[in-house]
């Protein structure tokens, strides 16, 4: 069957479905490729990092040596995602074949650095910070690393707004575009820079110059991305994602048609761009489900992401000590929540009978077992090479 795809998507928030990816060592060996995919949201990362430290216990439980990034061919992140995901396949600066950070270190991060990134102390000429408390901490996590240099691939998108068109920093295309292979620490600048919260960053690589904002104008959740990425690479993939969100606060119907027709053009300037943004998020997820749904009708699409967010946590600039405490208090309860599921034919949220900390427990079952399958090829492969040393 032509693209039979296993996607297994895991928002941190919501099981529904995925897919993935690998790194320039295809160590799938054209098996399953495994995606981690990062939503943006400011400080809301905290969220997906503390569902990160879940995930990253479980498979320490079954193999106390391996890290996140050993698990996944492909980690994707936008705006603060794409900290999360440069700092998880960021090499460590005292041992270069491991990672820098755990996922608890980078929750710690952000719990630190959160006020220093959003630091109203700091405003800009027009946004609300200046940005250098943003670049300051990516740098002094990230250091000179480039994105080549990375454990695993990396896909992370950006818009740049002197050209008007999108950039997908991705591993994959550094042969053919080697003015991607940028500082770690300038990508996720640029990708974190949303608008009117920081001004557009600038930087130059070998020669190309770069005029930059936030990755969300281009893709708030980077699973698209991430899953073309591979799709480029892979003919008739097997695929696993686990995608995490950072939250979102319950609908509440108090619009209609009858009091909307009353607005004028301000009111409608205030509210609409919260309808794109639903819209945006609803059909992204459509999109995601329905196309693999048809190639693997069960579990085919996994989705996690929390539709009840406290609306007193929703503000992702919101730094204050309450603020980092509550979001991590979100994300642990989450854990214990249902899973909710997308209803293609109605658009509506469906709970689902296991919680997340289950799905994410039997996530780490399919990844492990995947790693230890590749581990028992590779030994396999090097004794066959050593058999036929033998007898030649």
């Amino acid at each position: 069957m032509a693209h039979l795809v296993f996607f297994v998507l895991i928002f941190a928030g919501q099981l529904i479905g995925g897919f993935s990816a690998q790194r320039q060592h295809p160590s799938n060996n054209g098996k399953l490729i495994t995606i981690l995919s990062i939503d943006g949201g400011g400080i809301k990362a905290i969220i997906p990092a503390t569902i990160l430290d879940y995930l990253d216990k479980a498979l320490k439980a079954k193999d106390p040596k391996a890290d996140l990034a050993d698990y996944f061919d492909v980690i994707g992140g936008t705006s603060t995602g794409s900290i999360t995901a440069a700092m998880l396949a960021t090499p460590s600066f005292d041992r270069p074949t491991r990672p820098a950070y755990t996922a608890a270190q980078i929750l710690d991060f952000y719990k630190l650095n959160g006020p220093r990134i959003f630091n109203q102390s700091r405003p800009g000429n027009g946004s609300l910070f200046d940005g250098e408390g943003l670049h300051e901490a990516a740098s002094d996590a990230l250091k000179e690393t480039r994105i080549g240099e990375a454990l695993t691939n990396l896909v992370i998108p950006a818009f740049d707004i002197k050209k008007q068109k999108p950039y997908v920093f991705s591993s994959y295309k550094l042969k053919k575009v080697p003015y991607l292979n940028a500082f770690l620490s300038d990508i996720c600048t640029s990708s974190s820079t949303a608008a009117t919260q920081f001004p557009p960053y600038f930087f130059e690589n070998h020669g190309v110059e770069f005029n930059l904002v936030d990755g969300g104008e281009a893709a708030v959740n980077p699973t698209q991305i991430a899953v073309s990425e591979v799709l480029q690479q892979n003919e008739d993939p097997e695929i696993l994602v686990l995608s995490l969100g950072t939250g979102a606060t319950k609908i509440e119907e108090i619009y209609d048609a009858r009091l909307a027709g009353t607005w004028f053009t301000e009111t409608w300037a205030v509210i609409d761009p919260n309808f794109q943004g639903r819209a945006y998020t609803a059909i992204t997820e459509y999109y995601l489900s329905s196309i693999f749904s048809g190639f693997q009708p069960r579990n085919t699409y996994f989705r996690v992401q929390e539709y009840d967010l406290n609306p007193d946590f929703s503000n992702p600039v919101n730094v204050t000590q309450e603020n980092l405490e509550g979001l991590e208090k979100t994300g642990k309860q989450l854990l214990k929540k249902k899973v909710v599921t997308f209803n293609l034919d109605t658009f509506d949220l469906e709970e689902d009978k296991e919680t997340y900390a289950e799905a994410l427990d039997r996530i780490a079952d399919i990844l492990h077992g995947e790693r230890e399958r590749r581990r028992r090829s590779k030994y396999m492969e090097k004794g066959e090479e050593a058999y036929l040393m033998s007898i030649i």
